[in-house]
């Protein structure tokens, strides 16, 4: 076994010797020169080589090539950005991309503005800033929905004993309305109804315009 093992080796070839300046990384110089200068994109940590390849290059001749971008790109980023300490850590600040990217997915399309909208901006009506969908009651002392399942909406539909207002009795007595038994609810479900209606006129009058109509 051990004349074959000899035998084994002899016959392997011989591979030079690598001087260990150059098999160690940590021996290679942090200053990169090159015949035709790197560019710097830092907001993107981009780093552009201009320098031609040899034709047919090898992966030695390849990895030295991006370890030579890599240490490029530390240095200037190490000698460029600022450099900042905090309870956080050290942070470097980038300067803003100056490569434009192409978008993953197209530009939405912009939706036709509604009636309401187009209204709004003729007479410069702002948006009111947008509340919560709670409310605090006072008697209850608790946080109850503004609308839907025992909302503030509904106050007062279930309650047995009514206070009259005389003004709205009148009304509803010269239209011929009843009573104000459940008038609330009903008030309710009627302005929900309205409010149906000209979102379904809104809705078929954007589509007439969008087919060209007038």
């Amino acid at each position: 076994m051990a004349q074959a093992l000899d035998a084994l080796e002899a016959s392997l070839p011989t591979l030079p010797d690598v001087p260990k300046e150059q098999s160690d990384p940590s021996n290679l110089s942090v200053n990169v020169t090159k015949p035709i200068p790197y560019t710097f994109d830092l907001g993107n940590l981009l780093v552009n080589d201009s320098n031609p390849l040899p034709p047919n290059p090898t992966p030695s001749q390849l990895s030295s090539t991006a370890r030579d971008c890599a240490q490029a790109l530390i240095n200037q980023l190490l000698t460029t950005c600022p450099i900042t300490s905090s309870s956080d850590g050290i942070m470097m600040t980038l300067p803003p991309p100056t490569t434009p990217l192409p978008r993953e997915k197209p530009l939405p399309i912009e939706k036709e503005p509604t009636k309401w909208e187009r209204f709004a901006a003729k007479k410069g009506i702002k948006d009111k800033k947008k509340e919560g969908k709670m409310v605090y009651d006072e008697e209850t002392k608790e946080w109850v929905p503004k609308w839907g399942y025992k909302g503030r909406n509904k106050e007062g539909e279930d309650d047995w004993i009514v206070e009259l207002d005389d003004k709205k009795e009148k009304e509803r007595g010269e239209k011929g309305e009843v009573g104000v038994g459940g008038m609330g609810r009903r008030d309710r479900k009627e302005r929900v109804r309205r409010n149906e209606r000209r979102e379904r006129a809104n809705e078929r009058k954007g589509r007439r315009k969008g087919d060209g109509g007038g």
